[in-house]
């Protein structure tokens, strides 16, 4: 089982992010339930991203919106980073 470690950073950006979508907040959870369990499971889409986030993964809360992670394996630690639309998370 992954630990999920909370940034201030992060936790401002998810709040923000609630408040805008108040309408996924049961996916959001359930994303990050399942991220603790099984980080790889298929639904979550676990994927390493290329460019200047290529230190980073990205989940998928569905098929609009995603959470970008540092995933670190060997201590089975996850870190959020941002979450938001494809192009919020992945913008330049």
């Amino acid at each position: 089982m992954a630990k999920i470690i909370y940034t201030e950073s992060y936790i401002k950006r998810a709040k923000k992010f609630v408040k805008k979508h108040p309408e996924i907040i049961n996916q959001y959870a359930k994303t990050l339930k399942l991220l603790e369990i099984n980080p790889f499971h298929p639904s979550l889409r676990l994927h390493k991203l290329k460019g200047r986030l290529s230190n980073l993964h990205s989940v998928s809360i569905n098929i609009s919106y995603r959470i970008s992670i540092d995933f670190i394996i060997e201590n089975d630690t996850i870190i959020p980073i941002d979450i938001g639309s494809h192009d919020e998370v992945y913008q330049d």
